[in-house]
């Protein structure tokens, strides 16, 4: 960890992208899920663009402790509230990723056509936040619970697994959970580099390519 003055402010930078991308993630799995026919997280108060609504306490300090792992509030949603449960829970949890990844094409269009017209610090913010946002859109694409990836493979799943399917949800997090702490805190140690970082950079800088082509 980089404790420089440049350090902490690159990491200021850090947490305020992260905090403006997990809200648009957040916001957007509320909409659609309303918009679906579940009110739930809207009478909770998730259908806002205002962060304190999203963030999880221990999630934000635990990233703050470890600059590498944290999390937000899930979205409640109730998929008994929905006309088709499996279809529409698989597009509310694809609303997340995919609001990233059209929020990080958004900061290219501005990076590019605009950059040289901006402010040094506020360019920095919005570089910021478009790599931040693809790599939070990636993240929550892996098909692993409680990640949005896990509930969008149901969608490509046949009827007779979906029992299976329901048990995966309920006893997968715990497992996720060993696997991230033994790549960032084992692996990492021992072979020099994090697993899930490599291959979390590699299709980063793949879907990078394709967003900043497209401008």
């Amino acid at each position: 960890m980089d404790f420089s003055l440049d350090g902490l402010i690159q990491f200021g930078y850090l947490v305020l992208a992260l905090v403006f991308t997990l809200t648009f993630h957040e916001a957007a799995h509320a909409f659609v899920a309303y918009y679906l026919g579940d009110p739930t997280a809207k009478l909770k108060g998730r259908l806002s663009l205002n962060p304190i609504r999203h963030l999880d306490l221990v999630g934000s300090i635990v990233f703050l402790v470890t600059r590498s792992i944290g999390w937000g509030k899930p979205v409640p949603v109730n998929p008994n509230n929905f006309k088709y449960p499996i279809r529409d829970n698989a597009l509310t949890a694809l609303a997340g990723p995919v609001s990233n990844f059209l929020l990080s094409f958004f900061m290219a269009l501005i990076w590019r056509y605009f950059g040289e017209y901006l402010h040094q610090t506020l360019l920095l913010f919005i570089q910021m936040i478009f790599h931040v946002s693809i790599f939070l859109g990636i993240f929550n694409l892996f098909p692993f619970p409680p990640l949005d990836g896990s509930k969008i493979l149901g969608l490509f799943l046949p009827s007779r697994f979906h029992l299976k399917y329901e048990r995966f949800l309920q006893s997968g997090t715990k497992y996720f959970i060993a696997i991230i702490l033994i790549d960032v805190f084992i692996l990492e140690r021992l072979i020099g580099f994090s697993v899930f970082g490599f291959v979390m950079s590699y299709l980063h800088d793949i879907v990078s390519s394709v967003l900043l082509l497209g401008t």
